[in-house]
């Protein structure tokens, strides 16, 4: 992918946080950051994108899917 260089403001507390997850190691540096950020909204943006295709296709979860649902993919005790 080629990339290109751009400039960016950011309230104070926005890039503190950006320099925080840095020095965490959570991201390479302050653009891998920036870039991760915007991947993830848009993973986000394409799983509503497929909800809301899937309802309009075959309707709204009934109360019983969603119970099943909730259990399925409640965190595992250790």
């Amino acid at each position: 992918m080629t990339s290109s260089k751009i400039a960016i403001s950011l309230p104070r507390e926005q890039l503190a946080r950006v320099h925080r997850e840095v020095r965490a190691g959570r991201a390479d540096s302050v653009s891998g950051y920036i870039a991760l950020v915007l991947a993830e909204q848009q993973k986000r943006e394409s799983l509503r994108v497929l909800l809301r295709d899937l309802i309009e296709q075959y309707g709204e979860p009934s109360a019983r899917d969603t119970k099943w649902a909730e259990r399925a993919l409640a965190p595992r005790r250790a």
